[in-house]
């Protein structure tokens, strides 16, 4: 199984606030909609409010705290280990928020789609840093849009550098703990 990160975000990272989207940009929307069409999306409860009802074509899972959530077309997740072992039949699972939980899972995933915002944007929710060094750019595709607001941003898939030896990926392990 693939674990993709999917996000928009400014150049300074933002990427929500008030629990929505900072900008309006429909080809944004398209672009989500046809990578993660008939796949599982892992998502945290406030994000599944932000969106307010299943996405239609997709398998919606909610991680949450809250052990007496229910919400009808969704499943429920108390773990992101219990959200990735519910995504275990799909091919490409895609982690589409928030914060938390990019921050979660940015080490587990092996491609990012970001939309690249080309602003800095005011918000309350943000993109976690993250080593460039470590991932190698596959694919950009430059856009605008003078409607509904004025907008450059970029599609752009990274995915994961092969690591060099098991030994890299022992230090790098052990330096973070």
């Amino acid at each position: 199984m693939s674990i993709s990160i999917i996000v928009a975000m400014a150049k300074n990272r933002t990427i929500g606030v008030n629990n929505t989207l900072p900008w309006r940009c429909p080809e944004d929307l398209k672009h989500f909609k046809a990578l993660t069409m008939g796949h599982h999306m892992i998502m945290g409860r406030k994000t599944f409010e932000s969106i307010g009802k299943p996405l239609p074509g997709r398998t919606t899972v909610v991680v949450t705290r809250d052990s007496n959530l229910k919400i009808e077309g969704c499943l429920i997740a108390h773990s992101l280990p219990d959200a990735i072992k519910t995504c275990a039949d799909d091919s490409q699972t895609f982690i589409v928020g928030g914060a938390e939980i990019y921050a979660q899972t940015l080490p587990l995933v092996d491609t990012l789609y970001i939309t690249e915002m080309q602003q800095d944007v005011a918000g309350d929710a943000w993109f976690p840093e993250f080593d460039s060094s470590k991932w190698q750019e596959v694919a950009r595709e430059v856009r605008t849009q003078a409607s509904p607001q004025p907008l450059e941003y970029h599609f752009v898939t990274y995915r994961r550098k092969a690591v060099a030896n098991i030994n890299d990926c022992k230090s790098e392990a052990l330096s973070k703990n």
